[in-house]
């Protein structure tokens, strides 16, 4: 069934190197990757400390990534959704939320958590992210004239919200900030111990991140601890006090859903902020298009924006039995990954999809994942403060660009700039 790896040359997934290759590099390769007659069949890195099986299957087109979603029967996220490898037990137990686990236990924590992400709940929201909007732009507008658009804008906010939704007091987001990059940066040496495997840099990284996750549930923990004796109006205290049937979160469950809450709200909406910037500074057409009416293309440009980035790459996926997808047949105990950023670029679906088009409709990108029991729980809130903050700048900072080239996290995982450079 599957196409040898080696017959694509240049395109190694498992590779840091390939995903240091320029961005339009990628693309090109994920277009021969579509072009297979079946998805292709890659080799595990071989990872100090961390057991590595057969290999895994790339699912790369959009057809495919969409009906293994909907099929979380057959395309199971256990034992792990998040990492190709299966993981350590001391390592699945820090990072063992709800995106690793299927139906009954799936079920269970998303209908505790989901009630922070109602309709009511993110009504409640909007002001918070008004006034944390503005005051961002306030300090930039305040500012020198230029400096790390990521720093000054787009990671304050996503932290801000989660820490004020959470009950986090606002000392503490420097270090949710700083723990986030650490978990999510392994690979990249800015943020961790650099792209080389060994023995001795697999060894510090997964020490890093252990640590970072660590402190972090810890602080959750404790504050959920605080809120059963003294009850407060945020999202720890539902979470912690509430009770649907008969269900609570542990204290594992809470500090774990935490670490999924930052990941997937801080670094994914900060990175669709940071995308926007550049992309809108290269293209002008497209700038100018929104600030001439942003009741009219703000809504479809955040889609487009979510869709072009594609701000997670891929997930993991395991067949709990022999299934055939669109014609191609799979064994169980099989990995598949679904990369989000390939479907999102699928010319079966999407009109001319290389190019940046804020007014395209109907856009069905897989940018919060694929339709299913994992989409995205907090894809509105997303939408909200990406849209927010960009009226808020385009509003008020019309001269704002990007200068120079962002610099890019070194990731498989997370398409995130770390530095981009702006002027107002």
């Amino acid at each position: 069934m599957a196409v040898a790896a080696a017959e694509l040359a240049g395109i190694e997934l498992t590779a840091p190197e390939f995903w240091g290759r320029p961005l339009r590099e990628r693309d090109e390769a994920f277009a021969r990757l579509r072009a297979q007659p079946a998805p292709v069949h890659f080799r595990e890195l071989k990872i100090p400390f961390i057991p590595h099986g057969d290999g895994f299957h790339a699912l790369v087109r959009h057809a495919d990534v969409v009906e293994a979603s909907r099929r979380a029967d057959v395309f199971s996220s256990e034992p792990a959704s998040n990492s190709i490898s299966d993981l350590p037990g001391y390592l699945a137990r820090f990072f063992g939320s709800m995106i690793n686990m299927d139906d009954p236990r799936h079920a269970k924590i998303r209908r505790i958590v989901s009630r922070a992400f109602t309709p009511r709940m993110l009504a409640r929201l909007d002001d918070d992210i008004d006034t944390a909007a503005r005051e961002i732009v306030d300090d930039v507008l305040a500012g020198r004239g230029t400096g790390d658009f990521v720093l000054d804008v787009a990671a304050r906010l996503p932290v801000r919200i989660i820490c004020d939704m959470m009950g986090i007091p606002a000392s503490e987001r420097d270090r949710v900030f700083r723990h986030t990059n650490t978990i999510l940066g392994i690979g990249d040496p800015e943020y961790g111990v650099g792209s080389a495997i060994s023995r001795t840099s697999v060894a510090l990284g997964l020490i890093q991140v252990l640590d970072a996750a660590t402190d972090l549930q810890l602080m959750v923990r404790r504050l959920g601890r605080q809120r059963r004796r003294r009850p407060s109006d945020d999202l720890i205290t539902a979470l912690t006090t509430g009770n649907i049937d008969g269900e609570q979160l542990t204290d594992q469950e809470l500090g774990s859903f935490f670490i999924l809450l930052v990941a997937a709200g801080n670094e994914t909406t900060r990175n669709a902020i940071s995308h926007a910037l550049k992309l809108l500074t290269l293209n002008e057409d497209q700038r100018a298009l929104l600030v001439s009416d942003l009741d009219r293309y703000l809504p479809t440009a955040v889609e487009e924006i979510v869709r072009y980035s594609t701000p997670v790459i891929q997930f993991r996926r395991t067949l709990t039995r022999d299934h055939v997808l669109n014609g191609h047949p799979f064994l169980e105990g099989q990995k598949v990954l679904l990369y989000y950023n390939s479907a999102n670029r699928d010319e079966a679906v999407f009109t001319d999809p290389d190019r940046f088009d804020i007014t395209r409709h109907p856009n069905p990108h897989v940018g919060f994942g694929g339709p299913g029991p994992h989409f995205c729980l907090g894809a509105n809130l997303a939408r909200r403060e990406i849209s927010v903050m960009l009226r808020e700048l385009y509003t008020r900072v019309p001269a704002l660009r990007s200068t120079g080239a962002p610099d890019r996290l070194l990731s498989g995982f997370i398409n995130g700039i770390k530095h981009l450079e702006y002027t107002v």
